[in-house]
């Protein structure tokens, strides 16, 4: 942590942080809103992707993908764009963060660097 920023919190809005050393969702699982947290060490990659009526941005919580889960976000449909983060795992958390341009960014500042190629 630095003396700028005494708690470590790079970016905060009111379901995403981005700290030092992770990525934190609030209201992630349903139907009981708890928070969940990402190493950064586990993201190997994150993709900002655009939002339409059929790509996420009625969805308040939850999935109509398989393979995508939103955390909840009443504002949602209010948004323009979407995270999603590859965790390695079939289901990617998509996220509606108030500036994602930034959320992408410190994500991808902050996140394993690919393995090398042989």
């Amino acid at each position: 942590m630095s003396a700028a920023n005494p708690h470590g919190v790079l970016y905060q809005d009111r379901w995403i942080t981005c700290t030092e050393d992770g990525l934190r969702i609030g209201a992630y699982y349903a139907p009981i809103p708890i928070r969940k947290r990402i190493p950064y060490r586990r993201i190997v990659g994150v993709e900002l992707v655009a939002m339409g009526a059929w790509s996420g941005k009625w969805r308040i919580w939850g999935t109509a993908r398989p393979d995508r889960w939103a955390h909840l976000d009443t504002k949602r449909p209010s948004k323009q764009a979407a995270l999603v983060i590859d965790t390695g795992r079939f289901v990617k958390p998509f996220i509606t963060p108030d500036d994602p341009e930034r959320v992408r960014q410190i994500i991808e500042q902050h996140m394993a660097p690919p393995p090398p190629i042989r």
